[in-house]
């Protein structure tokens, strides 16, 4: 657990970072532009990752015109009365952050009260440390913070509560996630066209 100058530092870090993020449509725009060059973001080129830049940015375009939010969801975003940022740490290559956040992106858009920014990890080293997943730089992951009181009021990420559970159970039988099973993971996703990502971002809302 953070003492309080660790949260106070963390929290200086989230809005220095804010100071040099993208909103969503220019985060679409720079992953099309690299989809153009052959390249993905990130201090790495490969052309796996090249591969993946593609193939997310066709997930996102599909994503952005057939995604749907369930009416009970919808209605607690169009009441909310907070204001919050939340800020995703991600890359263009994340087959999870090509899922979720187009939903992250329909769900921000129903209320003025939450701004949806977006940065990438391998610019933002010192952010992403402090926003480690069992110690490990996972991503896409949310910080939510509460722009009135400049507080920290939760995270999220880097997958939804049931692929977290699949991921979690396959670990533990085969050691390590293989190519077939992140292959069945994106099935998945497919599936549930987005429901479980917003079961769970509903729950940051305070």
């Amino acid at each position: 657990m953070k003492n309080t100058a660790e949260v106070r530092n963390t929290e200086e870090l989230v809005e220095k970072s804010l100071m040099d993020s993208m909103t969503y449509k220019e985060y679409r725009i720079l992953v099309s532009d690299h989809v153009q060059k052959r390249t993905s973001t990130g201090a790495n080129q490969s052309k796996d990752l090249t591969q993946y830049t593609l193939l997310n940015d066709s997930r996102l375009r599909r994503l952005d015109k057939t995604s749907k939010v369930q009416a009970d969801i919808f209605e607690k975003f169009e009441n909310f009365g907070g204001n919050q940022t939340w800020l995703v740490i991600t890359e263009s290559w994340c087959g999870d952050a090509a899922q979720s956040l187009p939903i992250m992106n329909k769900l921000t858009e129903i209320t003025e009260g939450i701004s949806l920014k977006i940065v990438l990890r391998d610019e933002h080293p010192e952010l992403m440390n402090a926003f480690l997943t069992n110690g490990s730089q996972s991503i896409p992951k949310i910080i939510v913070l509460d722009n009135e009181a400049h507080q920290l009021l939760g995270e999220w990420g880097p997958r939804p509560s049931i692929a977290t559970e699949m991921v979690n159970s396959f670990k533990e039988k085969n050691g390590s996630l293989t190519s077939e099973f992140k292959q069945d993971l994106q099935v998945w996703y497919n599936k549930d066209k987005g429901e479980n990502i917003a079961q769970d971002l509903v729950k940051l809302l305070n």
